[in-house]
């Protein structure tokens, strides 16, 4: 089960200052509302959660690929626990799994190198989904994505799950994520469930792709010690962060622009 951090963190002053940020760029934007992909995970909980506090329209989209039911139904509980609580929420579902099976018919036959490529398609088609009700709306649609994943190690798709307008939750740490879902009430069947991007058929959790666990990343992502101090399982945990976040820099950084120079122009 998923740990927490101990430490004191002003859960009340965050989340009206996350929620007083999302307002203020929602209003300066001049746009209807907000769209977010809900799955039944606890960063996508948090988020709608947030939104809903906000006060502003939000739509809330199911999007499930060959999804665990499990899953499905954690997400169709906390639309339902937003809906009881918030007048400013709606939602709608689009099975996506016959898209998903129509583009992969049209491809190679699956093997090992085209795997993940087809898993983060995935995460494509939910992004275009979403953009569809951004787009014929005039909403802005909401990041789910957390510190580690965003800023640390690069674990979202790109142009997935990483295509967003505003990214509410990214200055949190996974830990923190759940320190405020817990102080705001968000279902135990959220809380206590191992975090998992939902793409893989078979229910692997980040753990299982990553090879580390959240608290272990964020003790990574601020690591400044002697390397020579630290246990084997430290410096196997350093080296799965460092790999990761120099591989995906791609990801995290943005997109490299040629710039000509005047005299050429």
């Amino acid at each position: 089960m998923y740990k927490f951090v101990n430490y004191k963190m002003k859960e009340k002053e965050v989340i009206q200052h996350i929620i007083n940020w999302m307002t203020d760029y929602q209003r300066r934007s001049n746009t209807n509302g907000f769209v977010i992909g809900v799955s039944g995970g606890i960063d996508s909980a948090l988020t709608s959660t947030l939104a809903a506090r906000s006060g502003i329209t939000t739509l809330c989209v199911e999007m499930p690929i060959h999804q665990n039911k499990l899953q499905v139904k954690r997400g169709k509980n906390h639309i339902k626990w937003l809906k009881n609580n918030f007048n400013n929420i709606s939602s709608i579902e689009h099975n996506l799994t016959d898209i998903f099976d129509s583009f992969e018919k049209s491809i190679p036959k699956k093997t090992e190198e085209n795997e993940l490529a087809l898993v983060n398609t995935r995460a494509r088609i939910r992004m275009t989904c979403l953009y569809y009700h951004a787009q014929v709306n005039n909403y802005l649609v909401l990041g789910t994505g957390n510190k580690v994943e965003d800023f640390g190690i690069g674990f979202f798709t790109k142009y997935g799950d990483g295509g967003v307008d505003i990214s509410p939750i990214a200055d949190l740490l996974k830990t923190e994520v759940y320190k405020l879902a817990k102080y705001l009430g968000i279902n135990q069947d959220i809380l206590k469930t191992p975090p998992t991007d939902g793409l893989w058929g078979e229910d692997k959790t980040d753990e299982d792709q990553i090879g580390a666990t959240y608290p272990e990343l964020e003790w990574a992502m601020n690591f400044n010690e002697n390397e020579k101090l630290i246990t084997e399982r430290d410096k196997e945990v350093l080296n799965i962060f460092r790999k990761l976040n120099l591989q995906n820099q791609h990801k995290m950084n943005e997109i490299p622009v040629c710039k000509i120079p005047k005299l050429l122009k």
